[in-house]
């Protein structure tokens, strides 16, 4: 078969992941706990991060998907085994029926060929094993040193990496978590009866990564497909699925508007994407849609970086920016805080892109709706906008804001 490479327009490419993201639709994957796994096996994996100045990353992707989204729907469907945590290109809950593509990085853990701890101390590792497995689930805290007496093995530090190179390993899984605090159990007590435990090769795992992505985004670069993953062996396999692939017609070769080659299911790419409707979402910085940057920058022509990594000094929008999505377009960023114990959610900075072509008379009631549905999320039921860029759209936004 003949290789198409035809240049797609951006607002095709557009609808295509943000229908596939699950954003262009409201409860594109339903309500409730099953809606939450089923936006979790769709997008592959939801990142986990600690930063808490608003809701967490994995809780707020989430909400952006499921409009009754519970945090306690992760810790329930980690208990009936639907999904598990573990790694990703960063730490992340995932299918439980993708379980054995996490199978190489574990052996590559045990083997030490990439490490997580640099020093091991393979002892502590084994007494604190045989006490998971003597005593059932244990959090780190459960090793923590008494107030008073040696301290001896049960120095907090040296358990917590202990029990994160057994869980990275795979000899522990993680139950579930209170707050943010992990309970860890031995990988035969929680993996389910019948969790496929074959170890993939090489053609697998790229046929698995290619499949994840395909599904989460719609188009992919062989670039995104391998993203962190190293080796060559995974991108030569990748290399030959892909081709295979074109030969075969279930996928065609496509430019992107900045001329880079990507992959698509020609069905997905003939059909039409449901319209956007007058609806906005304000995005986690971790969030699936815009993880990979140079992919935002060529399909939505926005700039973005997540700005806690850069010295203070340095940075343009503020600590923790929040890309704010309205219609199939990104229109701004706010950095954000949620100030839970007055009840106050402060957009620290706003600001806008310079794309007025998409502000329609929905444009401003859609955004305030946004935050006003993101800071009840955080328990927040007071918004105080600080700063906005420009002045003239801050004041616009107060006042929808404020009609609400």
């Amino acid at each position: 078969m003949a290789r198409s490479t035809a240049t797609v327009p951006a607002a095709k490419l557009r609808r295509i992941a943000l229908e596939s993201q699950g954003l262009l639709r409201t409860a594109a994957f339903g309500r409730g706990r099953n809606a939450t796994r089923k936006a979790i096996e769709t997008l592959g994996y939801v990142q986990i991060d600690t930063i808490s100045v608003v809701a967490r990353a994995h809780h707020h992707v989430l909400h952006s998907r499921v409009p009754n989204y519970q945090p306690d729907h992760l810790n329930r469907l980690q208990r009936d085994g639907l999904i598990f945590e573990y790694w990703y290109h960063a730490a992340a809950y995932l299918p439980m029926r993708d379980y054995r593509f996490a199978l190489p990085r574990m052996e590559a853990m045990r083997a030490g060929t990439e490490r997580w701890i640099r020093s091991r101390d393979g002892k502590l590792m084994a007494e604190v094993l045989a006490r998971v497995a003597a005593e059932g689930p244990l959090m780190s805290r459960d090793f923590e040193a008494p107030a008073s007496g040696d301290p001896g093995w049960w120095n907090w530090k040296p358990t917590k990496q202990a029990l994160e190179q057994l869980f990275m390993q795979g000899d522990l899984m993680v139950l579930g978590r209170d707050g943010f605090q992990k309970s860890y159990d031995l990988r035969e007590r929680v993996l389910p009866e019948g969790t496929d435990t074959r170890m993939p090769d090489d053609r697998e795992m790229a046929c698995y990564l290619l499949k994840t992505m395909l599904r989460a985004h719609g188009f992919i670069t062989p670039k995104e497909v391998t993203h962190l993953r190293r080796g060559r062996e995974i991108r030569s396999a990748l290399k030959t699925v892909l081709d295979e692939s074109v030969a075969q017609g279930t996928l065609i070769e496509i430019r992107q508007p900045c001329g880079a080659l990507a992959y698509v299911d020609p069905e997905r790419l003939e059909s039409r994407a449901p319209a956007a409707g007058a609806r906005a979402h304000l995005l986690s910085p971790f969030d699936n849609l815009v993880i990979h940057r140079d992919r935002v920058q060529s399909v939505f022509g926005f700039d973005y970086q997540i700005e806690c990594y850069v010295n203070e000094k340095q940075r343009r929008f503020g600590y923790y920016s929040l890309p704010i999505v309205y219609r199939d377009t990104l229109v701004g960023r706010a950095d954000c805080k949620a100030h839970r114990q007055s009840g106050c959610f402060e957009i620290r900075n706003l600001h806008f892109e310079e794309n007025t072509a998409v502000r329609d008379d929905g444009f401003f009631e859609a955004i305030a709706e946004a935050f006003h549905r993101y800071a009840a999320f955080n328990d927040c039921d007071q918004i105080r906008l600080t700063r906005a860029t420009p002045p003239t759209d801050g004041q616009t936004l107060e006042r929808a804001l404020a009609a609400r």
